[in-house]
């Protein structure tokens, strides 16, 4: 029996859901850590009214921003305390490196000092007048907000949602990944226990795993929700906008990618070789923004290439738990089959395998949901491996001739999440960053992360922003105010 909560956070009470079970899994090891009773829909309404009522209560309602910052403070230091058992736990459960999760708890921390520091920093604005009144634009709370988060960074994506969703004065239902939901469960209980320390209602904050079916469809429909926070899959995206546009309530979007990184001719190739290779197979590839495209200048394509494939064929595959790893297991056995389903299209659409395309062999491997890190060559960006998200440890690489050409490839597809450029030249680095469309581009490194910058997608990669200081805004509803200074009666009445 494991020694891991199992409880779920329903209206400020933890207890064992009422939903069916599902298991969580180690996937270095195939064995099961601990078995979550999912929410239930009856749950999520319990949890929706509950959180309602918290919205509406003056220890919470009548705080004034900074008093709600201290709040945040509050979680982040104790975040930061348990930083080390959030990431053995977000470990275990998703196959991570410690190096990665403590990195993605610590992570958790700073957003919600961040947003902290917005808060506190936040000012409405006195507009400026065109009449005999004084107009000002306020910032309200939404109500309840809905969150709905992805298997692969659980701690990061929760913050990244619940920080300004608190700081804009929200309660929010959290529906964290059926795979795993166990650090979502122990960051739940980190804030309870400031929401407790600080006297505020304990029902700001519901933690409700299960399948999207039930527990993610019930918290986007139900009537008190007002705005959902998704990131997930493409098309399970669609169907929120759509439930979302029907309710007439916002949406922020955060979906796939099949992001591109460029290889320029005057690429500083160790930096190049290092930033491709870490922007593909950090996370085992398991990344929306990991870069699965790579297009290198042809003239040092074949040298670039070589050298990158005797580079990935070293790294070293393992359990997260060991610090010698570099690319753990996939994060759940079925995912781990369709990464190798990937693969095996790739072959049948004429892909070369230069390195990779199998489980690795070997005892300490038998168990795990393994996948060696794989280079595919000889595809079109038109076939279906270029162009689907494999979200796994998979890089597809291509030759282009000239700018105009990059372009075009790069921006041939139907996601606009991500990119990487890699160049010395300033001029090129700016003019691509500019027509390649993507939310965010990074130029001479990848996969760095900033709760100052805001994050989105184009195109099916997403709607709406996450980070930065605007997310708390997204967060609330706006109001105008006019101020009558006209002693005179208004002229149409007399």
């Amino acid at each position: 029996m494991s020694d891991h909560s199992t409880e779920i956070l329903v209206a400020g009470q933890w207890r064992r859901g009422a939903g069916a079970p599902v298991d969580t899994v180690d996937p270095a090891t195939g064995q099961v850590i601990a078995t979550v009773h999912s929410a239930s829909a009856e749950e999520v309404d319990e949890a929706a009214r509950a959180a309602a009522e918290a919205v509406a209560d003056p220890a919470w309602r009548d705080l004034l921003p900074h008093q709600r910052a201290r709040l945040l403070h509050r979680i982040a230091e104790l975040t930061e305390e348990a930083a080390d058992e959030l990431a053995a736990t977000q470990t275990a459960d998703t196959g991570k490196t410690l190096t990665e999760t403590k990195a993605l708890a610590l992570s958790a921390a700073g957003t919600f000092r961040y947003m902290a520091a917005a808060l506190e920093t936040a000012e409405d604005a006195v507009t400026p007048a065109r009449g005999p009144y004084v107009t000002m634009s306020v910032h309200e709370p939404i109500g309840v907000v809905g969150a709905i988060n992805p298997w692969n960074s659980p701690v990061a994506s929760d913050a990244q949602k619940i920080a300004p969703a608190l700081a804009a004065g929200n309660a929010i239902l959290l529906k964290p990944a059926a795979w795993t939901p166990l650090v979502s469960l122990k960051l739940g209980r980190l804030i309870t226990r400031a929401l407790t320390e600080l006297g505020l209602p304990t029902a700001l904050l519901s933690v409700l795993p299960g399948s999207g079916r039930v527990v993610g469809d019930a918290v986007v429909r139900h009537p008190l929700v007002g705005r959902i926070g998704f990131t997930g899959g493409t098309e399970t995206g669609r169907g929120i906008a759509a439930v979302a546009a029907q309710k007439l309530i916002p949406a922020s979007l955060e979906l796939g990618g099949k992001s591109p990184t460029i290889v320029r001719a005057d690429a500083d190739v160790e930096q190049a070789l290092a930033g491709v290779m870490f922007g593909i197979f950090s996370s085992s590839g398991q990344s929306c923004i990991a870069g699965s495209r790579l297009f290198v200048a042809r003239e040092i394509h074949d040298t670039f290439v070589a050298e990158l494939v005797e580079r990935v064929r070293k790294l070293r595959v393992g359990p997260g738990t060991d610090p010698d790893t570099q690319v753990g297991p996939l994060v759940h056995h079925s995912h781990r089959d369709s990464v190798a389903a990937y693969v095996d299209l790739a072959r049948s659409e004429g892909a070369e395998v230069l390195c990779g395309g199998a489980a690795p062999e070997g005892p300490e491997y038998a168990d795990g949901a393994y996948y060696l890190p794989t280079v595919l060559a000889g595809l079109d960006n038109s076939s279906r491996t270029c162009q689907e998200e494999i979200f796994g440890p998979v890089l597809v690489v291509l030759p282009y001739d000239d700018e105009d050409d990059l372009v075009r490839q790069a921006n041939d597809s139907v996601y606009g999440l991500a990119c990487g450029i890699w160049t010395r030249d300033h001029r090129a680095a700016w003019r691509l960053a500019r027509r390649i469309d993507a939310g965010t581009v990074w130029i001479n490194t990848y996969k760095q992360f900033s709760a100052s910058t805001p994050f989105s997608g184009m195109k099916d990669s997403g709607l709406g922003t996450e980070k930065g200081r605007d997310a708390i805004r997204a967060y609330q509803r706006q109001k105008s105010l006019y101020w009558g200074t006209s002693e005179a009666p208004l002229p149409w009445a007399n």
